[in-house]
């Protein structure tokens, strides 16, 4: 029969304790179960691990071997259990997010971490496509992304909803508006995210539906860069409503 946790520890509480009687206490069972863990521990050693006196309780050379090795289980199993403690009180820990848009999953990140000051958070931005991936694989805790697919081992909870907006420069025609069909877009550079996002993917389901052509578009890789395209007059922009808080100087349709 091999040894099992309980064993060992009851082993090492003895050598530390100096008694069966104060292991006992220690653990907080009776001392016959002590005394069984051992009988049992060394029956499955083959040998004495410990010399019992009046003096107490003696390592055999065995003994010491197995002590060292039963002192640290044990010391793990307690770090253990204080990590568990302290997960489960939020006092400590690490929490890897990802999103495909900084907006709101960084204010929902700031709240939690105003609430959860000293847990760790990894946060990642990545395309819809890939972080539908990674949900999938479960190769992150939390994603706060845009529809998010149904998983088995996932539990999705709305956020709230959002609606495609236009970001253009203030001089633009489009400034004034307050509405803006897709047509119109056909004669405008518009300035998409890259290939994977859900914006791409929405926009040519859409633009194959009501037969629509964008001749000019740009592609650029993240939020702030496509502010930036917008400001230097290279388009307009299409990005899903307050994904970003950079709109200096921009117009929102």
């Amino acid at each position: 029969m091999r040894p099992n946790h309980h064993q060992f520890e009851a082993f090492a509480f003895v050598v530390r304790e100096g008694s069966f009687s104060a292991a006992a206490t220690r653990l907080g069972v009776t001392q016959s179960t002590i005394t069984q863990h051992i009988a049992n521990l060394e029956k499955g050693v083959g040998t004495l691990l410990l010399l019992r006196g009046r003096d107490g309780v003696e390592l055999t050379p065995t003994g010491q071997d197995f002590y060292d090795l039963a002192d640290r289980m044990v010391a793990l199993s307690a770090e253990v259990t204080e990590r568990l403690e302290g997960f489960n009180a939020m006092k400590e820990g690490r929490l890897k997010i990802i999103g495909n848009a900084p907006q709101p999953a960084l204010k929902i990140i700031a709240r939690f971490q105003s609430r959860f000051p000293d847990i760790r958070v990894d946060f990642g931005l990545y395309d819809w496509t890939t972080a539908k991936s990674m949900i999938s694989n479960r190769l992150a805790d939390v994603g706060l992304i845009t529809d998010a697919p149904d998983h088995e081992h996932w539990e999705r909870i709305h956020i709230e909803s959002a609606q495609y907006v236009i970001y253009c420069r203030c001089d633009h025609p489009f400034a004034k508006r307050t509405k803006i069909s897709l047509s119109e877009l056909e004669q405008e550079t518009v300035i998409l995210p890259e290939k994977g996002s859900l914006t791409r993917h929405l926009l040519d389901q859409a633009c194959d539906r009501y037969a629509i052509s964008l001749a000019r578009t740009a592609t650029m890789t993240t939020f702030p860069l496509m502010c930036e395209a917008v400001l230097q007059g290279i388009g307009v922009a299409l990005f899903l409503q307050n994904s970003s808080l950079i709109k200096d100087q921009l117009c929102e349709i």
